[in-house]
């Protein structure tokens, strides 16, 4: 071979490799634009509600194949920036953009316009009709036609294509109610998927779900984003986060406080922004309870949130059951009322079994307990103050079996007067009072029952300032009575403010306590978190 040619066949062969080289480094590059290409932002945007500043000149962004997770505590402000993205909401300033194209109109048109652009949402309430086949609930009001015909067969090969997407092996024609609480999940995320969407959000996905249910969940999230789809995240269960997320974005009082990357953020460091600097404030409760064991828990097990939880109350002590969303919170409490029939465990009172799912029998015993949500549980809206209040126990305002409107108002005005309802009549219907009024209604009914241990689900969800803190009192002062109370909250920081103890659930079992006055909202902020 001659010098030219080894020459030139040296030029070839290595501009062979610099074009090999070539192509990888354009492929990278590309997948690195890909990557950085914005599929929605909001650009100072602030919105207010009277009296309520929910965002405040906020500045968001989320890329292409990006999981990115959205933290921060109740109030934050992490609803009003989906509602901003969905189109539900319009910022009174800035600007909302979605696949370069900002959001127009307002009302439903600004809504319709965010998802013909390709934005979804799966909220933390599931929408699924039971009755209906998996296909039916995909395409629910928008099924195929052809002359007035739905087309089931094109319908369900959609739908079991779609499911396929997702690991969902089931056969598209079976019915929602057949499924597990899982299957439901990644069927409300099937149905999101459906119309090629650019931005999924998903709101506390895995909050009702047990940890091997969750991880079918996760894995759903991890195959939309390798199709390039960008995942807003909203949870609090880090382990979660720290295996899907790229980054996560953290929120307070409706600020962006920062960016992180999750996988090398400390636990304790995320805490800390996420409460600010009421992070280090402690309780000056002096915990006074010294009175008898009125309640004792042993060994209770209930399939799939409760593993095994033991703990005790005592007279005149307020205790308090910390835990994310989804950690059984509610579940115990139902168990011990007897409103959900427990696996397996004891429950004592006085010293004394009590036989599982006596409800009755725990309210003859002088328990109260109040539901998590007031609305659909808690209250009967068109009836009055009064008889929402006397639901408990009729016989003290009736003579001869026949109901006394002179008692009745006696007896309400007594409630209404202790615990500081504003009502303008004892028989105003309830569901004409604010939501702090609502919620002294339901604590008044246990204390005109002379309940003497209130099991209190979020109750002071959804109430505003002033009324919280007047719940805070009316406890401490049934506290001072020597009535027992368990207080379940998702707010971590009024747990400190009410409660002579406090209890971590997590994973299944109580994991750690805290005692007055040296409870610090970090501690157990990150106690709730860890391991999550």
């Amino acid at each position: 071979m001659s010098s030219d040619e080894t020459s030139n066949r040296g030029r070839q062969e290595t501009g062979g490799v610099f074009s090999s080289v070539d192509n990888v480094m354009t492929q990278i590059s590309r997948s690195v634009e890909a990557a950085r290409h914005s599929i929605a932002s909001i650009k100072g945007c602030t919105r207010q509600y009277p009296g309520v500043l929910a965002l405040d000149n906020a500045t968001f962004e989320v890329a292409a194949g990006e999981v990115r997770a959205l933290l921060g505590k109740n109030g934050a402000g992490k609803s009003t920036l989906i509602r901003l993205l969905t189109g539900a909401e319009v910022p009174d300033t800035g600007s909302v953009t979605v696949d370069g194209e900002e959001l127009r109109y307002s009302g439903s048109n600004r809504a319709q316009d965010a998802f013909d652009k390709g934005v979804r949402v799966v909220y933390q309430e599931l929408s699924l009709v039971p009755g209906m086949s998996l296909a039916e609930n995909l395409f629910l009001g928008r099924w195929p036609r052809k002359g007035g015909v739905i087309q089931y067969a094109n319908m369900e090969a959609e739908a079991s294509e779609a499911m396929g997407r997702l690991g969902l092996d089931r056969p598209p024609n079976s019915l929602v109610a057949s499924l597990s609480p899982a299957e439901r999940q990644l069927l409300e995320i099937a149905r999101v998927l459906l119309g090629k969407p650019k931005l999924v959000i998903l709101d506390e996905p895995t909050s009702s779900l047990a940890a091997a249910e969750a991880e079918k969940v996760m894995a759903a999230v991890k195959r939309i984003a390798s199709d390039g789809i960008a995942v807003i995240y909203v949870s609090h269960r880090m382990n979660e986060i720290r295996q899907i997320a790229h980054s996560a974005t953290i929120m307070r009082d409706g600020r962006i406080i920062e960016t992180v990357d999750v996988k090398g953020a400390d636990t304790r460091e995320i805490v800390r922004l996420m409460l600010g600097s009421e992070a280090s404030q402690t309780a000056a409760l002096e915990n006074r309870s010294q009175g008898q064991t009125v309640l004792e828990v042993k060994d209770l097990a209930l399939s799939p949130k409760l593993a095994s939880i033991s703990f005790s109350l005592k007279a005149g002590e307020v205790l308090g059951i910390a835990g994310l969303l989804g950690s059984g919170r509610t579940e115990l409490l139902q168990a011990i009322m007897g409103v959900q029939m427990q696996d397996h465990g004891n429950v004592l009172v006085d010293g004394v079994s009590v036989a599982p799912g006596h409800y009755k029998k725990m309210i003859s015993r002088g328990f109260g307990y109040t539901p998590e949500s007031r609305k659909e549980e808690g209250i009967v809206p068109l009836l009055g103050v009064d008889e929402n209040t006397l639901s408990t126990d009729f016989s003290g305002v009736s003579r001869n079996g026949i109901l006394s409107s002179r008692l009745i108002a006696e007896a309400t005005r007594k409630v209404i007067e202790r615990l500081h309802i504003k009502t303008a009549r004892t028989d105003t219907p309830i569901g004409t009072l604010s939501g702090g009024n609502q919620q002294k209604v339901v604590i008044g009914r246990w204390v005109y029952a002379n309940s003497r241990v209130l099991l209190l689900d979020e109750p002071t969800r959804g109430v505003d300032v002033e009324a919280k803190a007047q719940i805070y009192t009316i406890i401490r002062q049934l506290a001072a009575e020597g009535r027992s109370i368990i207080f379940v909250s998702s707010e971590i920081e009024e747990l400190p403010l009410v409660c002579d103890r406090v209890l971590v659930l997590r994973d299944g079992t109580l994991q750690e306590e805290f005692k007055s006055p040296n409870i610090d909202q970090d501690a157990l902020m990150a106690a709730c978190i860890a391991g999550h």
